[in-house]
């Protein structure tokens, strides 16, 4: 079996056990030499700013509580593991059997990112591929991997407008 098999899928748990869940999951992976059926554990978390008696601090908060994401092969084995684990509930689905996350989901929630190899940098001129701008050319103004995003000056109605665009939406012009 190949990760590339491997799906995500959400198992819920009790309330407050999320990194005792995540951390056994991964230590019962390790001893049962399950690194090809169990590929990945994440709990989804969001970095906020606080203020709180006049002070303000950076901290990291659960986007949602109860609720932890696994990338596996369900298998008999691997299934027993997870639901095993103390402090999981069960999986999200129909009769807490699992249902995998759809690939739109799974952006969406930004559990996985997928980098991007770029073929332009800041000065070049390129052509948007797809969306609502499709064949306009322009010179990049600003990339920003980690956002996936990158700022394209287009000449739009007699003026230069900048258009906030994904990596992928453009290529150079040749």
């Amino acid at each position: 079996m190949s990760e590339s098999q491997a799906k995500w899928y959400v198992i819920q748990t009790m309330s407050g056990y999320e990194n005792k869940v995540a951390t056994d999951l991964a230590t019962m992976v390790e001893n049962r030499k399950m690194q090809d059926l169990i590929v990945d554990i994440k709990i989804p978390t969001e970095k906020v700013t606080e203020v709180k008696d006049d002070k303000v601090r950076e901290v990291e908060r659960k986007i949602f509580p109860g609720y932890v994401l696994i990338k596996m092969i369900v298998t008999n084995d691997s299934w027993y593991v997870v639901r095993n684990i103390h402090g999981c509930t069960g999986f999200v689905g129909p009769e807490s059997k699992p249902v995998p996350l759809t690939e739109e989901e799974v952006a969406s929630l930004g559990v996985e990112k997928h980098s991007v190899e770029v073929g332009y940098s800041v000065g070049d001129r390129v052509v948007i591929v797809s969306g609502p701008l499709k064949d306009f050319a322009g010179v990049v103004k600003e990339i920003n991997v980690a956002d996936n995003s990158v700022s394209v000056g287009i000449e739009a109605f007699g003026r230069e407008t900048l258009a906030e665009l994904e990596l992928d939406q453009i290529v150079p012009a040749d």
